[in-house]
This record gives C-alpha cells, sequence and structure tokens, in this order.
C-alpha cells in the first residue's frame, strides 16, 4: 500500500492548476446513461473514482473512451472521455461493484427512467457517518416507482414510465437532488423539486441535462422546476473546475506562507471558505478565473465555523481548515453538522502534535507555535489530505498511509505540490 512522505517546512510559491470537480464529473458520467447518443465530457480529473465509476457502467453497456487531454493543456487539467450507452445490457448494479464508491447507486435515476427497472444494491463508501438513500428512493416514489428492498438491493420499476410530481426534501442532498433531477427529466409532465441542494455540482450536471435536451429551471436555487421530455441526446460539456480541490491548496498555502496562484478557477463558488480563510488573516487576490493566495510570515487568528450546505461552508474542507487552525494563534471552534462521524482526523493530527478536543459535532483546536512530522493514517478522502497540509508545515519528516483515498478525489497532488516547492514524494509500496 503505497505512502506519501513530506519533509515539512518549505514555504509554496508558484502555480497550481485547478482539475474539474470530482463532485460532477461522477454524476454526469452517470447521466450517460440516460441517453442512447454520447456524451462528451472535457476536463474530467484523472482520479480512481473515475476510473471505479466507468468500470461499473461498463457493467450497464457504457462504452467509455478517453480521448487524450487537451492540446498544449497542462498536467493537471484532465482529459476528454466520450461516453455512450447505446444500449443498456443489465439494470442490475452489483453489490460488488456498488459497494466500492456510494456515488454509483445514483444509476437507479437515469436506469429507472429510461429502462422502467433498476437492480441496484445499497451502497457502500467513505467511513464519515450514516447516509440513508431513503430520499432517493422516495423522491422516485413520488414520480411514479414501485420500490422494493430485497435481500440488500433496492429494487425499482415502473410499468408506464415514471409521471411528473413535487419533490420536497426534508433536508438539503446533493445526491438525491442530482438523482432527481435525471429521473424527472425523463418524467412525463412537470416536476417541482423543493430543498433542492444548490451546489455548484448541481448546476453543472443541469447545464449538461439541459445540454442534452432536457428543460431544467432553478438549479442554483432551492426550488427547481422540471418539464419532462421523452428523450435525451449527446451533447459535449466541459467539468465544472473543483471548488474543493481549489480550497484545498489554498489552505496549504496559507499553512506554509509563500504565494501560489491557483488557475482555473472560480472564486464565486468559494464565498463561505475564501471568507474565513481572509478571517484567519491569509491574503487573497481575485482574478477572473484565478486566485492568489499568500500569508507571508503572518500569524493565523482562529476562526469559528459551522459546516453548512451552499453557499455555507463545505464539510469537504472541514478537516483541511482544522489542520490550518492547529497553528492559529488562539482557539478556533469547527462545528460539523452534515455528517456525524467526520472528525476521524484529529487523532491522527495530534499525532503531529495538534490540540483538539471534541465535543459532540464540536472540536475546539487550540492553536501550536508548530508541529512535528510523524507517521500517520488516512481514514477517509478529505481527511487524508488534510494530513498532508499539517505535514507540510510540520518540522521533519511525516509519513501518511492509506493514500488510496487521496488518488480518490485529488489529481496529481505530489506533482502539482512539487512544482511549488514542497519536499513531498510517494513511497511505493
Amino acid at each position: 500500500m503505497d505512502k506519501i512522505r513530506i519533509v515539512g517546512g518549505n514555504t509554496l510559491n508558484g502555480t497550481i492548476p485547478i482539475s474539474g470537480a470530482k463532485n460532477a464529473t461522477l454524476p454526469l458520467m452517470i447521466a450517460s446513461l440516460a441517453t442512447a447518443e454520447t456524451l462528451t465530457l472535457h476536463n474530467v480529473p484523472g482520479l480512481q473514482d473515475v476510473v471505479t465509476l466507468s468500470r461499473i457502467l461498463g457493467n450497464h453497456g457504457v462504452d467509455y473512451a478517453v480521448a487524450g487531454r487537451r492540446s498544449g493543456a497542462k498536467r493537471g487539467y484532465g482529459s476528454t472521455v466520450k461516453l455512450t450507452a447505446g444500449e443498456i445490457v443489465d439494470t442490475t448494479a452489483p453489490y460488488d461493484l456498488v459497494r466500492r464508491m456510494r456515488a454509483s447507486f445514483w444509476v437507479i435515476g437515469p436506469l429507472l427512467a429510461r429502462m422502467g427497472q433498476a437492480r441496484v444494491s445499497l451502497p457502500g463508501g467513505c467511513a464519515i457517518g450514516t447516509r440513508p438513500v431513503d430520499f432517493f428512493l422516495d423522491a422516485l416514489s413520488s414520480l411514479g416507482a414501485d420500490i422494493d428492498i430485497e435481500q440488500g438491493y433496492a429494487v425499482a420499476e415502473t410499468r408506464n414510465g415514471l409521471v411528473g410530481n413535487r419533490i420536497a426534501f426534508p433536508r438539503v442532498s446533493v445526491g438525491a437532488t442530482h438523482v432527481a433531477m435525471m429521473a424527472a427529466a425523463l418524467a412525463k409532465g412537470e416536476s417541482v423539486i423543493e430543498n433542492a441542494a444548490s451546489e455548484p455540482e448541481v448546476v453543472d450536471v443541469a447545464s449538461c441535462l439541459n445540454a442534452m435536451g432536457a428543460k431544467i429551471e432553478g438549479a442554483g436555487t432551492r426550488t427547481i422546476r422540471i418539464q419532462g421530455v421523452d428523450v435525451l441526446h449527446g451533447a459535449e460539456h466541459s467539468v465544472v473546475p473543483d471548488r474543493i480541490e481549489t480550497g484545498t491548496y489554498a489552505m496549504a498555502a496559507a499553512m506554509t506562507g509563500g504565494n501560489v496562484t491557483l488557475t482555473g478557477t472560480r472564486a464565486e463558488h468559494l464565498g463561505a471558505a475564501l471568507d474565513t480563510l481572509e478571517e484567519a488573516g491569509v491574503s487573497i487576490e481575485r482574478g477572473a478565473d484565478s486566485l492568489t493566495i499568500s500569508r507571508n510570515g503572518n500569524g493565523l487568528m482562529p476562526v469559528e465555523v459551522s459546516t453548512e450546505p451552499f453557499p455555507g461552508f463545505p464539510t469537504d474542507l472541514q478537516a483541511q481548515l482544522m489542520a490550518l487552525m492547529t497553528m492559529a494563534q488562539g482557539t478556533s471552534t469547527i462545528k460539523e453538522t452534515i455528517f456525524e462521524n467526520r472528525f476521524m482526523h484529529v487523532a491522527e493530527l495530534a499525532r503531529l502534535g495538534a490540540s483538539i478536543r471534541l465535543d459532540g459535532q464540536n472540536a475546539y483546536v487550540e492553536g501550536q507555535p508548530s508541529l512535528t512530522g510523524a507517521e500517520v493514517m488516512a481514514t477517509d478522502l478529505r481527511a487524508s489530505v488534510s494530513l498532508v497540509i499539517a505535514g507540510l508545515a510540520a518540522e521533519g519528516e511525516t509519513t501518511v498511509g492509506r493514500v488510496y483515498h487521496l488518488d480518490r478525489g485529488f489529481e496529481n497532488l505530489e506533482e502539482k505540490l512539487s512544482a511549488c516547492g514542497a519536499q513531498i514524494e510517494r513511497l511505493a509500496a
């Protein structure tokens, strides 16, 4: 099992290109099941989750072809892929495949809408708390699907096609919003999704579905209206920049000091996170499609943050912020409201010298003058990169184990950080 070795203490200076968003790429790939024509996606990041999902889609009959990087594009900007589901050969998503990645459960939406049936294993995924699929199934039931749970599988069918209806989520769910949009796009009549997720990735998927012939309005707000169409066609779409990767590298630059420009990103997708960094004393220069992050010797100030659905502070940046606050000049309070088990990185940060006290949903981070390198272990995707951020600033050597978590969500992480002066390398198992 590979590890990452970091020798801390170097400031970061240079440019980091931001990849396409993992959290948009996966549902966009799944949307290819909704049409028999080719869906072409640009700016697809080279991630293990993308590889895994391509295999899962292949099980349903999707032909997945990588067309290569854009001409002249720098490493880290992703590839162009073509997905063609000319014939759905299997409407079952087996446990052995779905357990590898939770988002693969989302195939239930387009499979049901296009084929009238789907049999999908209940999912696995990161160990960051209970994430039930009730919202997904309730949404499909609202559209007229008959759903049963049989031996660990959600079995959905509809004899006469899905029918538009009102879908009201009891709380915001990005995944359920994706699935509801895909299914309702091919339902008869109008559907209204209330309390919908408004994340940029939802907007990106809606834009792609509209390019495929769907009629979706209101994406990016809490109410989405969808007028169903008979069929969707092929389209060409570029994946939105990854705001979580952007925030992660911004925090890495803030942690180490120096001056780093993040290119190919959108500041408006990171409002709350950027506001928090500026509150902590980090300088941020916003460009048309870039962000320049600098600290240059200034101390970090403590912050008080609560994770919230977009446009609030994202839960996927909580661990990274905690790593940053371990060296702030005072005590920070970080409240996790999205997932109940997303503080597993605390024990590993403590191995580096962090002082963190947990009390229910709250983490109290008492800043320290310095951290010390140690051997640590990644517990999930975002937790793993928080350990990298801490290791970049820690004195001495840090070794991060279980880096397969990192490979699920960060394209060329070592190369991007090394190009800015970090002493970081991958150690093969």
